[in-house]
């Protein structure tokens, strides 16, 4: 079954002669449950199609479907609602609060929904990222790694549809980079999370069940 649905999507910068095509006519299904891997090098689209999948970015033509939300013609509001609703994200700059605990931090997206946590799931997620010691520091008294793994804490707390990554091992050592994707492929096994993951590096791409290379705006192979 799949989760996501891309048809025609392009995306345009500039006019004229200066015009840059960062998606130039994408079709891409996405399996749920699935961990896929979008490839390519810097400026080749990859994070513009994750935006659009996310609703961070919206098209100049084409449709995105994600979890049955046609995201075509949604407002601001309505798409922050999506947003909030349907998707986790994970930075490569980890984006988590300094002045929050570890804890606040992980519970955060919730707090700003109003919804109150599963506490079961919740001790549940913090046990699988080793966090169960540091749920009171605060993020700058973590290491790379640890942050990143609160980050990934705070996309799943909200038991979203889809969890998408942004070269979420890009600011981490290679030792470190390969535990954190290991953890993102634990949690595709343990919840049936749908993971999309954009990067550069080929043996990282390597861990997911598919991986789709994205070449000037376009899909290839």
């Amino acid at each position: 079954m799949d989760i996501v649905t891309v048809h025609n999507l392009k995306k345009y910068f500039g006019k004229g002669q200066t015009q840059v095509k960062a998606l130039d006519g994408i079709d891409l299904c996405l399996e749920k449950g699935k961990f896929t891997a979008i490839i390519g090098a810097s400026g080749s689209g990859k994070t513009t199609l994750l935006n659009m999948i996310g609703g961070m970015d919206t098209p100049d033509q084409g449709e995105i479907i994600v979890d049955g939300v046609n995201l075509r013609g949604l407002k601001e509001k309505e798409l922050a609602v999506f947003r909030r609703s349907k998707v986790g994200f994970v930075y490569q700059n980890f984006n988590l609060v300094p002045t929050l605990t570890i804890k606040e931090n992980i519970l955060f997206p919730l707090s700003l929904a109003g919804s109150t946590p599963d506490p079961a799931f919740f001790t549940e997620i913090i046990h699988m990222l080793h966090l169960e010691e540091r749920l009171d520091a605060y993020p700058g008294e973590l290491s790379g790694g640890g942050q990143q793994r609160a980050a990934i804490a705070r996309a799943l707390i909200g038991k979203p549809a889809i969890l998408l990554a942004d070269e979420p091992t890009g600011n981490l050592d290679s030792k470190t980079g390969q535990n954190v994707l290991g953890l993102l492929r634990l949690s595709v096994e343990t919840y049936h999370q749908t993971l999309v993951m954009i990067t550069h590096n080929l043996e990282l791409a390597q861990m997911a069940h598919r991986v789709v290379r994205i070449e000037d705006g376009r899909i290839c192979g």
